[in-house]
């Protein structure tokens, strides 16, 4: 039957490449500037990528307004810096990928959301249990696998993954085409969540001992994420996805382009960058 599901998604993939398509990001094209430095033309690297938006968090200007709310959501200012890369988020079943993924892309506002466990159960017309009853856990890692591989060239999404996705190596190729944030929750307060839930990994007489074992064996590639939010018990949709936001625009700030470092180096050995 394993063969017939994977059959089954690869056509609904197909299909559905109109609808996929929309997520791409459509940038218009900006005037290139041809700039002479040291005999030769090149094209300024800041004209292509540097779209001059600065990180909201360090510039009061823009935070606080005159009655003391924020002028603009930091959120918003997320896409120019990111220049289309997609955002994942990773972490434990029950950590809230879902809620705080869909929350930051519709705040960031020209993000798509996507959840890969949603776009598994339309194109199987099966849900995750039934999924994981029929095939098992590899059976489902396979078909999760081939979800990833086919939404992650889309640009300008913001993507929920399952939990178990960090457990095939080869998933990491495509997660680490964006930025990876992990969404780490307490076992202790995970199960408090989803008490009460199908989740097929959890079906055993100790539950939170089972929870508690995934987190350890997943726990060294969560690791790989390039940021980790530490979500507790009181926060709620809405702090854990302010907190990812603060987070991304530092992160940013902490890892700039190759060539933006280049260009601070010379600046800062007194050398003229172009004439």
């Amino acid at each position: 039957m394993r063969l017939h599901l994977l059959t089954a998604v690869a056509l609904w993939l197909g299909s559905s490449v109109v609808a996929f398509t929309t997520h791409r990001a459509f940038v218009a094209p900006r005037p290139i500037i041809v700039l002479n430095a040291g005999g030769f033309e090149w094209e300024d690297p800041v004209n292509a990528f540097d779209q001059g938006v600065d990180n909201p968090y360090k510039n009061t200007d823009l935070m606080t307004s005159t009655d003391g709310g924020l002028k603009i959501d930091p959120a918003r200012l997320l896409s120019p810096r990111l220049n289309g890369a997609n955002l994942y988020f990773i972490g434990m079943m029950g950590s809230g990928k879902t809620s705080v993924g869909e929350a930051v892309a519709r705040r960031m506002g020209s993000y798509t959301f996507l959840d890969t466990d949603a776009i598994i159960e339309k194109a199987t017309k099966m849900t995750i249990p039934e999924i994981f009853e029929a095939e098992g856990e590899e059976g489902f890692r396979q078909v999760e696998a081939q979800i990833l591989d086919s939404v992650h060239p889309y640009v300008r999404c913001v993507i929920s993954t399952g939990g178990g996705i960090v457990t095939r190596m080869e998933n990491w190729s495509k997660l680490q085409t964006g930025l990876v944030i992990w969404l780490d929750v307490e076992p202790e307060v995970i199960i408090k969540r989803i008490q009460g839930t199908d989740r097929p990994l959890l079906q055993t007489e100790d539950p939170l001992k089972k929870l508690k074992a995934l987190l350890e064996e997943r726990k060294p590639k969560y690791k790989n994420a390039d940021i980790r939010v530490k979500v507790t018990e009181e926060m709620d949709t809405a702090a854990v996805a302010d907190q990812v936001i603060y987070d991304l625009h530092h992160f940013i700030d902490d890892n700039p382009p190759a060539w933006k470092l280049a260009k601070a180096k010379a600046q800062a050995e007194g050398l003229d960058w172009v004439q």
